[in-house]
């Protein structure tokens, strides 16, 4: 099964500075109008990924990759060295995610790739 690449994810301390200045940058469009003020961006080009801008102490940069089954990788990225940052989650209406970080501390999303039916 493929495993795309369906997310990116830029955090840190105000969240909405970060997305007026990506905006500016490169055009993107940053909707945070929703319960979590999450930053969805849209980056206007037809083939490539959407991707979020949300508040958080640390600065990171995340990507996200479409899985059937994230327990699944979760379990099998622990197997092979990595460690288990946010476990499986269900965010109703939303998605169902998993974080985890390799072997070098790189911190990685899983996604499921349906949407949750709770």
């Amino acid at each position: 099964m493929a495993t795309p690449v369906i997310h990116f994810e830029i955090t840190g301390k105000d969240a909405q500075k970060l997305g007026t200045y990506y905006s500016g940058l490169f055009g993107w469009k940053v909707d945070a109008n929703n319960p979590m003020n999450y930053g969805l961006v849209d980056t206007g080009v037809e083939g490539g990924i959407g991707g979020g801008i949300g508040q958080g102490d640390e600065h990171l940069v995340t990507f996200y990759v479409a899985v059937d089954d994230p327990q699944k990788y979760l379990d099998r990225a622990v197997q092979l060295g990595g460690k288990v940052v946010v476990p499986v989650t269900i965010i109703p209406g939303m998605v169902t995610m998993a974080q985890f970080a390799d072997p070098e501390g790189h911190v990685i999303g899983l996604v499921r790739n349906e949407m949750p039916t709770g």
